[in-house]
């Protein structure tokens, strides 16, 4: 059971597809439920994209952009991403359902990646958590980072599913 955060956070893209399926099924967006619900989703892929520009992974403790303030701005992006999407379905039960389905998959995840980079950039790693990074760069945003980080991927699935709960809302009118 001690490898369950490992397991998640693997899984969580996957049952992330899954858990949306079953939130579309039960959202009941209006027009302004999608509208709203987009521009806070679209703030969270901003947050996301400007993460990914910068981010190294695996290859050093990035320090630049957004991580000069948080370890884990992707995720901080893809909770206000969640909180979006759950707003734009118009539905209560699925506002709950991402709440914890983000709680658990997101605590999971940074528990991993903690775990791993620790593991791998040992003290630079703790330096960096506790606020002493020994050589915080200057590094600027790349959208070719960006898109090596796959952040593309993400901007096409927030477009999908909110054009899906758009269709939905006009659906329903």
């Amino acid at each position: 059971m001690s490898d369950t955060p490992s397991l998640l956070a693997r899984w969580r893209v996957t049952l992330g597809f899954l858990f949306g399926v079953f939130a579309f099924w039960l959202a009941r967006p209006t027009r302004a439920t999608v509208l709203a619900g987009a521009g806070i989703a679209t703030l969270g892929e901003a947050i996301r994209i400007w993460a990914a520009g910068h981010l190294q992974k695996s290859r050093e403790v990035t320090t630049s952009g957004p991580y000069r303030w948080s370890a884990h701005p992707l995720y901080i992006g893809s909770s206000i991403m969640g909180l979006g999407l759950a707003l734009a379905s118009g539905s209560l039960i699925v506002a709950v359902m991402v709440a914890v389905y983000l709680s658990v998959t997101m605590t999971a995840a940074m528990k991993n990646e903690e775990a791993f980079l620790r593991k791998t950039f040992g003290d630079e790693y703790d330096r960096y958590r506790q606020g002493r990074a020994a050589d915080a760069t200057n590094r600027r945003f790349s959208v070719s980072r960006a898109i090596a980080n796959h952040e593309h991927r993400a901007v096409v699935g927030l477009l999908l599913a909110m054009l899906l709960l758009a269709l939905k809302a006009a659906a329903n009118v």
